[in-house]
């Protein structure tokens, strides 16, 4: 994490540039000016979100709890996101953009071996997210780096995982992975708890505690009363 962008997301100017037309809910494309320096972010204000039946209002808190956590689990795999009040629409979340590869996404990205190792990462950060919205094109290539985004539908206290990375089925987790799991047993970040229920933080913990026993990332529940996949897929 830069410092520099930490401060440009904290304290800098924001103007709207565009929005994001492809997007459920209001996402814009923001410029972050400080003391000279500037960058592009996106930035999700609550007041256009969609009401939601099984998610509270605020689904932008999901978004920066996500970036929280993959910082604590030291898998690096959300951009810098925070929260902000004083947006040009209103509280919501400002995350720093990355400039993607437009032709890459999941169901590209996982033909090369190279990013076997981030892809598990990524979806046992998701099992212990319950992300129940990972479509392939989450997942971006950019800055040399995989990253992944849109994560307002994440934490929700009844298990409701929908992902399009079942790939990895079985295969057992990494020392790194592990070690960022018993992380999180030991200490949830005070972030995670400001930003999510108790339930919903204790939910998150009970399946990091799931997932190291199981020792593997789990296959898809296809009895579950929610599909195992989202849709679209991509």
């Amino acid at each position: 994490m830069s410092g520099s962008d930490l401060d440009l997301l904290t304290r800098g100017t924001v103007e709207i540039e565009g929005r994001f037309s492809n997007s459920s809910n209001a996402t814009f494309l923001v410029r972050i000016e400080l003391e000279g320096d500037s960058m592009l972010a996106v930035y999700k204000p609550e007041a256009g979100e969609r009401p939601l039946w099984d998610f509270p209002a605020g689904l932008w808190r999901r978004e920066v709890a996500a970036s929280v956590l993959s910082e604590h689990l030291g898998f690096g795999l959300v951009p810098l996101t925070i929260a902000r009040e004083d947006l040009p629409a209103g509280p919501g979340s400002l995350q720093r953009y990355v400039e993607e590869d437009p032709a890459a996404h999941f169901f590209t990205l996982r033909e090369d071996p190279q990013h076997e190792r981030t892809l598990k990462a990524l979806a046992a950060f998701d099992v212990v997210a319950n992300n129940s919205d990972r479509k392939s094109g989450h997942v971006l290539l950019a800055e040399g780096s995989l990253w992944a985004i849109d994560h307002g539908l994440c934490f929700h206290e009844e298990d409701k995982v929908r992902t399009v990375i079942w790939d990895y089925a079985g295969d057992p987790l990494d020392d790194e992975v592990r070690a960022g799991l018993e992380r999180l047993l030991v200490e949830v970040p005070p972030a995670l708890i400001d930003l999510l229920s108790e339930a919903e933080v204790t939910a998150t913990q009970r399946r990091a505690r799931d997932l190291l026993e199981l020792g593997a990332l789990p296959e898809p529940d296809e009895d579950a009363p929610y599909p195992p996949y989202p849709w679209p897929l991509i």
